[in-house]
């Protein structure tokens, strides 16, 4: 099975997505239980692609695996870059780091790698529920902070 280069077209308003991830069948779960979310999808094969439509497009959620194009977890060019990113820009992204050495959904975890969820690899299938979880989840937590941002400009 070969990894999908999925590169859906958006408009505005349209919830977006950037699957970065490398094993073809993990990326195939994720990208169907993401798109029943109603995210349209792109996906990056190399670095360099990635990179560059992060430059290009400030993506709603970003789904990275820890291992993405042979990198390694503390010297990932991808992960550098989501965590040297404007705040401006950072705060409207929710980002998910796969692996297998991490327990879904903890949010010290997450906290630790500059990310906003964990997801263990096993647990991939499940990957809607959590997600979706998360997304409220953050979204209550951060609501008063983006509220009071757009009111004072």
């Amino acid at each position: 099975m070969e990894a999908l280069n999925r590169y859906d077209f958006f408009e505005h308003g349209d919830l977006t997505a950037l699957v970065c991830v490398d094993e073809p069948e993990i990326q195939k779960a994720i990208i169907d239980q993401i798109a029943s979310l109603d995210y349209k999808i792109h996906t990056g094969l190399f670095i360099d692609d990635v990179l560059l439509k992060m430059k290009a497009h400030n993506y709603d959620l970003i789904v990275v695996d820890e291992n993405f194009n042979g990198s390694l977890l503390t010297s990932s060019p991808l992960l550098a870059e989501i965590m040297h990113m404007p705040p401006t820009l950072r705060r409207h992204q929710f980002v998910v780091l796969v692996g297998l050495g991490f327990t879904t959904n903890d949010e010290m975890e997450a906290f630790g790698m500059s990310v906003n969820m964990v997801c263990n690899v096993a647990d991939v299938k499940n990957l809607r529920p959590v997600l979706r979880r998360a997304l409220i989840r953050n979204k209550e937590f951060y609501g008063p902070f983006m509220e009071t941002l757009k009111l004072i400009g």
